[in-house]
């Protein structure tokens, strides 16, 4: 890999891996500093058992992003790492799961905030899609062809190529 294509790749990958990392703070921010207009303490619950799931897969998203400069031309994702983000995969379902139970248990009588409350719990699961199961993020003037393509996720990949192993001649960066 040339090194002009791996400094671009290396700075697409801190912008992307800063950004989703912003957008957690930024969320979190909003969210805290909103709560308190709300009238019922079951639309706070409701809220943060939607936000609380998309958070923690922007979270993920974001340390992946950022760890994933490491191995730019090396191929492969560390295997401990690779160990930790299948964890994820599945335990992520399982917080989307409760995240879901908390918005229907706790479901504001108002439309408005329960369209926000559900608007926010189908984000995370779209981020989950977009990080585990398939590639959702493209241009938008590209966005429906390439989504019908059906690519795997980088993540996706990464955690495919972890599990090959590497020829005898190849030097593992593990």
């Amino acid at each position: 890999m040339s090194s002009q294509r791996y400094e671009k790749m290396r700075r697409r990958y801190v912008s992307i891996g800063s950004g989703e990392l912003v957008s957690v703070v930024v969320f979190a921010v909003v969210a805290w500093r909103v709560t308190p207009r709300f009238a019922d303490p079951t639309d706070v619950r409701a809220l943060w058992s939607a936000l609380v799931p998309l958070l923690l897969i922007l979270i993920q998203g974001g340390t992946y992003w950022l760890l994933a400069r490491r191995w730019i031309g090396t191929g492969h994702m560390p295997r401990g790492l690779a160990a930790v983000y299948r964890v994820f995969r599945v335990v992520d379902v399982a917080i989307l799961a409760g995240g879901l139970v908390g918005v229907l248990v706790w479901l504001p009588d108002s439309l408005a905030i329960s369209a926000l409350v559900v608007g926010i719990w189908l984000f995370g699961v779209l981020e989950y899609v977009n990080y585990f199961v398939v590639r959702l993020s493209y241009p938008l003037r590209t966005w429906c062809s390439q989504v019908f393509r059906g690519r795997s996720p980088r993540l996706v990949q990464d955690l495919h190529r972890s599990r090959r192993r590497p020829s005898p001649t190849a030097h593992s960066t593990d």
